[in-house]
């Protein structure tokens, strides 16, 4: 098994996205790429954390490739947009993919130099690409939120 940590936006979204993709073991959200020990997300939404709502993906690549998982990152949310997705406005929404070795470093430069040769955007992808640092998950109410709302 193999981990993948992206950010794109609201985590819930982002996570229900992943989640129903074949070789996608398992999905959890929470807090990466800040300076704040153990945030919660009330913390994370003031947007002084320097964390992003993120999502942490364990995926088996037999299955489904990292660049797979690249293509549906890109897929589903507007790289364009520096600090935004939709409504959501701060830091804690940007666009991130979070490298955990040097191949996943060179896919993700590679997907993202495609994004952009492809003239898909009108707009430069503000998208960055760093090393991943300690994912701290989100409280449990978060995981899962839009399957828990779907089995209501």
């Amino acid at each position: 098994m193999e981990k993948a940590t992206f950010a794109a936006g609201c985590f819930w979204g982002v996570e229900d996205s992943f989640s129903k993709i074949n070789g996608v073991i398992s999905t959890k959200v929470g807090y990466t790429g800040g300076s704040m020990v153990d945030p919660g997300y009330y913390d994370v939404a003031t947007g002084k954390t320097g964390h992003a709502e993120s999502i942490e993906i364990i995926f088996d690549p037999k299955i489904v490739s990292y660049e797979e998982l690249l293509e549906v990152f890109w897929s589903i949310h507007d790289p364009t947009t520096k600090d935004k997705q939709g409504p959501d406005i701060g830091t804690q929404y940007r666009s991130v993919i979070f490298y955990h070795d040097e191949k996943q470093k060179e896919a993700a430069l590679d997907s993202k130099k495609k994004q952009e040769d492809s003239k898909r955007y009108d707009n430069d992808i503000k998208t960055d690409i760093v090393p991943a640092s300690i994912f701290y998950p989100a409280e449990e109410y978060h995981q899962k939120y839009f399957e828990k709302l779907r089995s209501r």
